[in-house]
């Protein structure tokens, strides 16, 4: 194994964390935004309103897209890693 092959696997490994990460992400980023607005418009500056939306935004998310994030990184483990480990 070369030192560029090892750093195409981290790129490669880089990118798919990025990918299975994004969904839930950008939902707390949106969510925060929108309660961030809410919390200006009335005032109210109370912490769990602003927590407990977004973990319940970003746990639907997660269930949502669960698949796909699993499919992802079985994806890069059979043709990536393992092959690899086996040496072919």
């Amino acid at each position: 194994m070369t030192e560029a092959m090892i750093y195409d696997v981290l790129r490669q490994g880089l990118w798919v964390s990025v990918l299975i990460s994004a969904p839930m992400l950008a939902v707390a980023l949106v969510a925060g935004l929108v309660i961030g607005l809410l919390q200006a418009l009335t005032s109210v500056q109370e912490m769990t309103l602003t927590f407990v939306p977004k973990v319940g935004a970003m746990l639907a998310v997660f269930w949502v897209s669960m698949s796909f994030m699993t499919a992802t990184l079985v994806a890069f483990f059979t043709k990536t890693i393992v092959p690899l480990i086996a040496g072919t």
